[in-house]
């Protein structure tokens, strides 16, 4: 088993879509990557490279170490290979663990067949080195392993992260069809904006959009919202390390002398939810949140970025009511947003194809299984299209 505080792999992993992102955040804190699947990159690093990628990316879900690599052709096969790994040397018998598996092997039907193979192993070894096992469950909260078996090859991974990277923390009130905190910080991420001009937000709905452009903007670590990680549970963690790169971070955080984030919406029960999420994430008084149509959002004089998440009538709303508010997005951003640069995010394609403005460039991200497109519209008088938005 390869000791955790010495240089390896790391392995990245984000949501479909968001790599190029990933990969511009990694570089931004000093390390080389190199692709290995659609979903991740790796990083060459140690456990203490491990805590400072979980405190400072916004787009990853996890951060994965690598712990053992070996060929297993059956169920059988891998669990004896993994009880031969010294596992009392990361876990302690009154802990807890829990299995994750992404499995692609001949007669596997089900990876939860193959994660109960693994935790049956690791139990079994903690019961022969130690005398007693630790507690073991589906809840992500303390140790986690992640096994990834392709084939015949087999890796199992310690997750650091433990809980994937989008749950920051300050995200407990929600609206219908909540936008995770990575995909949000990848939409903002994609554009130019960092903070030094007006950032607007219509249709808000919980506020992710306008907190991750906060934090963004005010340079703060994510991951300091969050008071749990899996690398916080196993043998060889060093609490002072991780007290030391949150000082690190605090010390790097900038004041927010900028124009002010906007965000507004239409609900005042979205907007109270937004108000309180915000507060969490301590930007409340970063953002300047009001009530309204979104066509009657207040815009500051350009420069700056409007950005829109609206709904996609896939799980509110229905497609063919939407259709009028996208045409009308589009004539808002041609009637106020001139000087701006706009962007809208939404998973319904035919729908994106009504706001009738001709996209300067796209990307297609995921919001959880959902397709969906990122949008970018430089804003200048006769932007509007003659006809309807093409694919």
């Amino acid at each position: 088993m390869r000791p955790l505080q010495q240089s390896n792999d790391l392995i990245v992993t984000c949501g479909r879509g968001a790599t190029p992102m990933l990969d511009a955040e990694l570089k931004a804190l000093g390390y080389t990557t190199r692709p290995v699947e659609e979903t991740a990159l790796a990083v060459t690093g140690s456990l203490h490279d491990a805590l400072r990628l979980n405190l400072w990316l916004r787009t990853a879900q996890r951060v994965l170490m690598p712990l053992s690599t070996f060929r297993a052709r059956s169920a059988d096969a891998l669990y004896a290979k993994l009880t031969e790994l010294p596992w009392e040397t990361l876990l302690r018998p009154d802990g807890h663990f829990s299995i994750t598996a992404n499995v692609d092997m001949p007669g596997i039907r089900d990876p939860r067949f193959a994660a109960l193979r693994t935790k049956d192993a690791i139990a079994d070894r903690m019961v022969k080195a130690c005398g007693a096992r630790p507690n073991s469950g589906s809840d992500r909260n303390q140790t986690v392993f992640h096994l990834h078996w392709r084939d015949d090859e087999a890796t199992i991974c310690l997750d650091t992260s433990g809980e994937p990277l989008s749950r920051r923390g300050y995200r407990i009130q929600t609206g219908a069809a909540p936008m995770q905190e990575a995909l949000a910080a990848a939409c903002v991420l994609a554009t130019p904006w960092r903070g030094a001009s007006a950032f607007v937000n219509p249709m808000c709905g919980s506020g992710t959009l306008a907190i991750e452009a906060a934090l963004i903007a005010r340079n703060r670590a994510p991951g300091s919202l969050r008071r749990n990680f899996g690398f916080m549970h196993v043998k060889g963690y060093r609490e002072e390390d991780w007290k030391h790169l949150k000082r690190e971070a605090v010390a790097a955080e900038q004041a927010r002398i900028g124009p002010k984030l906007i965000a507004t919406d239409i609900s005042p029960r979205a907007l109270e939810a937004a108000k309180a999420n915000a507060d969490r994430a301590q930007v409340g008084d970063d953002i300047e949140f009001s009530v309204c149509d979104f066509a009657d959002t207040p815009i500051p004089l350009p420069p700056g970025v409007i950005l829109l998440n609206p709904e996609y009538g896939e799980r509110m709303g229905d497609p063919e009511k939407l259709e009028p508010t996208y045409r009308r997005i589009g004539d808002f951003l041609k009637q106020k947003g001139i000087g701006y640069m706009g962007y809208v995010f939404t998973a319904n394609l035919a729908l994106a194809k009504r706001i009738g403005l001709h996209s300067k460039r796209r990307m297609i991200l995921f919001n959880a299984n959902l397709e969906g497109r990122w949008l970018e519209f430089e804003l200048y008088e006769g932007t509007r299209d003659p006809g309807d938005q093409k694919e």
